[in-house]
């Protein structure tokens, strides 16, 4: 009988548990300064997180700054041999990356507790990477002399098969003029879908329906993951088509640490911004509700840590960088033959060529035009070649001006 009233007791007990789907938390006005982080378990409990501490702000801050003083230094010192403008002017916007890149992920961990600021910072940085791959891949061109001496050099050459560089379906293909475009098309499309991308994430993020990490079918993250993985991959691949037809002729110019650098800032750092999404999402990285009485949305956190990292990286990045595309050749060109070459009025007219983007409009008009497949290109670039040592090669090809033109015929396609 005892057994039966234990019993009673035990199921009134358990039919006055009332199963909430949101956990009770305190007053607003009871949370300032507070961060409240939900473990994996589903607890809630107070708790700080190592990203909204001071040490975390210096200690970011710290890499930041280094990776900026040096990066500009190394932009003052091209803008002050800006000797080959054709080829300068895409070295400057790729060193930019690391300024925009650093300081936008540093802000973004500068206001960690408030879910909006992020999105839009790392919506700017996410941005001027699609700049960069395009900058990126008309260097090489400017490396070369441009569409007509590529042309010359590859046209109607087998494509070798290469499962590393993805050629493998392009058995029995040769190099033509559709080749090239295919790639300047594959890296202008980033540059468009990617701006797109960012905007729609800011609606979805204000109307609630983006968070980092969400899988969800409902939400806009999973659409936006796919579309952004598919465009900046098919980028990605074209300057991997391009590197391996022209290799021979990029080796003076080292291509592989500079191809390297690129690809690691860009492509990796979406990887690992995925993956601390992920992280966050299966309970690894704590979900953090409120962060110094601030509410905040999922997918916080990974933001947050990603933020820290990048600011760490770019450091190396500087280094990278200044390795990659050093200003060295420039300067010894114009000690050599100052009278040769045009000097810019001011380095600060250097910079304004630099940061207006209109080659770039120009060039995408160009290659999605229709008129494309039946064109007059025109090369009068000067094709210097460096040698291993660094100096300025002179031999037939390096010292004379390719004033040729080229007349593509329609059926030239790749």
């Amino acid at each position: 009988m005892n057994a039966s009233v234990e019993a009673m007791n035990s199921s009134s007990e358990n039919d006055s548990i009332v199963h909430l789907p949101a956990p009770i938390l305190p007053d607003k006005s009871v949370l300032s300064n507070m961060t409240i982080i939900q473990t994996s378990n589903g607890s809630i409990i107070e708790d700080q997180i190592f990203l909204n501490t001071v040490a975390a702000q210096a200690l970011s801050g710290i890499f930041v700054w280094s990776a900026l003083l040096m990066t500009c230094h190394q932009i003052y010192t091209h803008l002050r041999s800006y000797t080959v403008p054709n080829e300068q002017r895409y070295i400057i916007r790729i060193l930019f990356i690391v300024p925009i890149y650093a300081f936008d992920s540093w802000l973004s961990l500068l206001f960690i507790s408030n879910d909006q600021y992020y999105v839009y910072f790392d919506s700017i940085r996410d941005c001027y990477e699609a700049f960069v791959i395009y900058n990126f891949l008309s260097l090489s061109f400017e490396y070369l002399g441009g569409e007509s001496a590529i042309m010359s050099e590859i046209r109607g050459k087998p494509i070798q098969s290469s499962c590393l560089y993805g050629t493998c379906c392009l058995v029995g293909m040769s190099y033509s003029i559709g080749f090239l475009r295919f790639c300047k098309q594959a890296t202008l499309q980033f540059c468009v879908v990617k701006p797109i991308m960012a905007v729609i994430t800011i609606i979805l993020q204000a109307f609630g329906k983006y968070h980092d990490g969400d899988f969800n079918v409902n939400g806009g993250y999973l659409y936006i993951t796919i579309i952004y993985n598919v465009s900046v991959s098919l980028a990605l691949y074209a300057l991997f088509l391009f590197f391996f037809a022209t290799s021979d002729l990029l080796r003076p110019y080292e291509p592989v640490l500079k191809f390297l650098t690129i690809k690691s800032v860009i492509f990796l750092s979406f990887w690992q911004g995925m993956i601390l999404a992920i992280l966050e999402r299966c309970g690894v990285i704590p979900n953090a509700l409120f962060i110094d009485g601030e509410e905040v949305g999922a997918g916080t956190v990974a933001a947050g840590w990603q933020n820290f990292i990048i600011c760490i990286e770019m450091f190396f990045a500087a280094i990278a960088l200044r390795y990659a595309f050093t200003c060295t050749v420039y300067q010894e060109k114009k000690n050599e033959v100052p009278e040769t070459i045009p000097q810019m009025q001011s380095i600060s007219s250097g910079l304004k060529e630099t940061i207006n983007p209109g080659d770039m409009v120009q060039d995408a008009i160009h290659n999605f035009s229709p008129a494309y497949q039946q064109y007059t290109q025109q090369s009068t670039q000067e094709v210097v070649q460096p040698s291993t040592n660094g100096k300025v090669a002179t031999g037939n090809r390096s010292s004379r001006k390719s004033d040729k033109i080229m007349l593509i015929t329609s059926d030239d396609e790749f």
